[in-house]
């Protein structure tokens, strides 16, 4: 893993106050002031006498004040310019230009051993639905179980089977509560419907003892199936909550 330094930058140097200096500057402002006046003064005597001179020499003296002004501009991006160009692209040694190092860019490292990482250490890898519809059905319910067991859940188990009563997924939540879990690795094209919702119904509350009880999908729920699962008191987890508790972006069944 790479860690980007930051360069110092050269302290920008502040001109010296110089008294001497000052008093020059404002002396040929003053004499230059005083020129200006006296030509102006004769300038406009001399239009009244002859005007057509007078009007020739006016626009020679605005074209030689506005080339003056042109080049002092030049001049001033012409001493910005190097300096720009020098400290973003190279550094000058012994007259020779060297050019800047690259930038690495820092790529964060794929995680190798989850169960070495702290709890609440997110992996910056996108989880997709592809990853649990290409499962089979017993692998989709350890990924479950894997989910909660990620989350804080207790005595996870994976109970489902031919004889599991309508319970793939048994734990018990962080905040104490029993957990049962039905899974339904269901591809896009098939919804999990109101009978789905019924048998699960019918045993996880009587026969598991469930405080919590979801159903979740890699697909979607009917309307009907919903409906039924909101009198029952069942959670129900289509794709994109799933993919949401996988990814940390939502909320887990229990929360």
């Amino acid at each position: 893993m790479v860690t980007p330094i930051r360069r110092p930058r050269t302290p920008r140097r502040r001109p010296a106050f110089s008294l001497r200096q000052l008093s020059v500057s404002f002396g040929v402002l003053a004499i230059g002031v005083t020129g200006v006046g006296l030509t102006l003064r004769k300038a406009v005597a001399a239009a009244g006498a002859h005007p057509g001179p007078a009007v020739v020499v006016g626009l020679v003296v605005i074209m030689a004040l506005a080339v003056l002004l042109h080049r002092g501009r030049r001049g001033r991006a012409a001493r910005t310019a190097p300096h720009a160009r020098t400290s973003a692209a190279s550094v000058t040694v012994a007259g020779e230009p060297v050019p800047a190092p690259p930038v690495e860019e820092v790529v964060p490292s794929p995680v190798e051993d989850i169960d070495a990482l702290p709890p609440e250490y997110v992996d910056p890898r996108p989880v997709e639905l592809d990853d649990y519809t290409e499962m089979d059905a017993d692998a989709f319910e350890e990924a479950v179980a894997g989910l909660c067991e990620r989350d804080g859940c207790a005595e996870v188990q994976v109970v489902g089977g031919a004889n599991d009563l309508g319970a793939d997924v048994v734990a018990v939540a962080p905040d104490g509560r029993s957990l049962v879990i039905q899974c339904k690795r269901y591809c896009a094209d098939k919804k999990v419907g109101s009978q789905d919702l019924q048998r699960f119904g019918g045993t996880c509350f009587t026969v598991h003892g469930a405080d919590v009880a979801a159903v979740v999908t890699t697909s979607a729920f009917t309307e009907p199936a919903r409906e039924y699962a909101d009198r029952c008191g069942i959670l129900c987890f289509d794709h994109d909550d799933l993919v949401g508790w996988a990814s940390g972006t939502g909320p887990a069944p229990w929360e």
